[in-house]
């Protein structure tokens, strides 16, 4: 058992006050099936009514495929396509929005319900500390390091979620809040915080790869920074709390477990039209790119204008808390107010129909705390983050044609690239990848969402089996470029 942090108890008869109304929230768009910096303690919180929000601040001033040959596994199998929805929400706009290869799911009520919602400051209040719950002093404790952030361009305009990394204004969040997914690399950026106050942000990067960005709050010196947990310590069952803004709705707390960790899926890229290109030695034999293909469940849809095909593998946390369009970039918490992740996507069990894909389901995902970390130091670092490559062109072993009877499941190794990370490590085609830095790997969605989390030239191991025999061998992967 951890300690919950203590929360004072707040006066019940203020009233906060409320902050200039942000942009209403516009449609969630459909996605494809499935896939800090400093970390110094969190000072308690006291809860209070806001005080009224001050001017706002100052005025403002590549993506890369899977590897080689990868077939985007189906990590979910059901009778109904399962379709993974961004946690953003993006406008619908005449001629349509750029919307990672597929077309905009219109809802066909979100121009009512969800945009009258006054979405106040949204400081916790406590009535009743003697009832709080562990929930409760979490939302307390960490609610002033997540934001809500609007982007917008002559392209639309969304809102998403950020969590604080330092007090003097840098923040994360998805690539495909602050591109608007993939639509535009200038957005004009707006964030709020959480007592209210308005600031205007510049983009410092974005990784596409692992759909995380980092942003830079103009004028801020006195916010607080969220603490990143070890997510490699997670175990299912363990409490999840997600913090964001859903709908627009900003503060909004939901609860849950963690259901699964290491999960893969594969989702549409949201990188800015100038950060679109594809790595050269990812290009398969017959295939222009690994990108320009649809999945089962998309052969019958049509790209909107100007969407990308481009598809990602993330190795993510899988929650039942109530995560929907909105929540990107916002914090998934553990039981001490710790970010353990940054969510990022939903599933939808419905078909092609905006209603059905508009809400939670309680199977929502999570950028892993470790990653995001890693990846959000490298950008303020260098504009720019590193993944693994391990140089190889890989399938599934369950799209042979004729699958050993009695084999495993895994990675086939189809072809092996000179020089590579794979090749030096003494892996040859026809091998079966079935771990990878300890994890269990089921399919090329899983070995590619592995190398990817991993940092170029990171040193770590293989197992894969060959002529029935079990091999682990040590690796250290190149840079993907």
């Amino acid at each position: 058992m951890t300690d919950t942090p203590e929360i004072p108890a707040t006066p019940s008869n203020e009233t906060p006050a409320s902050p200039p109304t942000p942009p209403t929230p516009p449609v969630p768009r459909a996605l494809t099936e499935a896939p800090a910096q400093p970390t110094q303690p969190l000072p308690d919180y006291v809860a209070s009514a806001p005080t009224p929000p001050p001017a706002p601040g100052a005025a403002a001033g590549s993506a890369n495929g899977p590897d080689a040959g990868q077939t985007t596994g189906a990590s979910f199998r059901r009778t109904k396509p399962v379709l993974l929805v961004a946690a953003l929400a993006v406008g619908a706009l005449v001629g349509g929005v750029a919307g990672g290869g597929i077309v905009l799911a219109l809802n066909d009520n979100s121009s009512n319900s969800s945009t009258t919602a006054n979405t106040t400051p949204a400081n916790i209040t406590v009535n009743n500390p003697d009832n709080a719950t562990t929930v409760t002093a979490v939302a307390a404790k960490a609610s002033p390091s997540v934001v809500t952030i609007s982007a917008s361009s002559n392209d639309g305009a969304g809102t998403g979620s950020g969590v604080i990394l330092s007090d003097d204004g840098y923040v994360l969040t998805n690539t495909h809040v602050v591109t608007l997914d993939g639509a535009t690399g200038d957005a004009a950026i707006t964030v709020q915080t959480n007592d209210g106050r308005l600031f205007t942000a510049k983009l410092i990067g974005t990784d596409p790869i692992s759909d995380l960005a980092v942003i830079k709050i103009d004028g801020a010196t006195d916010l607080q920074p969220a603490k990143f947990a070890d997510s490699s310590k997670l175990n299912v069952g363990d409490t999840a709390i997600a913090i964001g803004a859903p709908l627009g709705l900003s503060g909004t707390v939901t609860d849950g477990i963690v259901s699964a960790i290491n999960r893969s899926i594969t989702i549409a890229s949201s990188a800015a039209p100038e950060n679109s290109e594809v790595a050269p030695d990812t290009t398969t034999p017959g295939q222009q790119s690994p990108f320009e293909f649809l999945l089962p469940e998309q052969e019958e849809e049509q790209a909107a204008p100007n969407a990308s095909s481009s598809t990602i593998s993330l190795a993510v946390i899988q929650t039942d808390a109530a995560i929907n369009p909105g929540n990107s970039g916002g914090a998934l918490l553990n039981a001490d107010g710790e970010v353990i992740g940054i969510n990022v996507a939903i599933a939808s069990a419905g078909g092609s129909s905006a209603a059905s894909q508009a809400g939670s389901i309680g199977v929502g995902f999570a950028i892993p705390a470790n990653l995001a970390e890693r990846v959000s130091k490298e950008i303020i670092e260098n504009g720019s983050a590193t993944h693994g490559l391990l140089g190889a062109t890989i399938g599934n072993v369950t799209d042979d044609a004729t699958p050993t009877s009695g084999g495993t499941v895994g990675a086939t190794v189809r072809e092996i690239s000179d020089g590579g990370a794979a090749q030096a490590a003494g892996i040859k085609a026809g091998d079966v990848i079935t771990g990878f830095d300890g994890i269990p790997i089921t399919g090329a969605t899983d070995l590619t969402a592995q190398v990817r989390a991993l940092a170029g030239g990171a040193e770590t191991s293989v197992t894969y089996v060959r002529d029935g025999k079990a091999n682990t061998v040590d690796v250290t992967l190149g840079t993907l470029k």
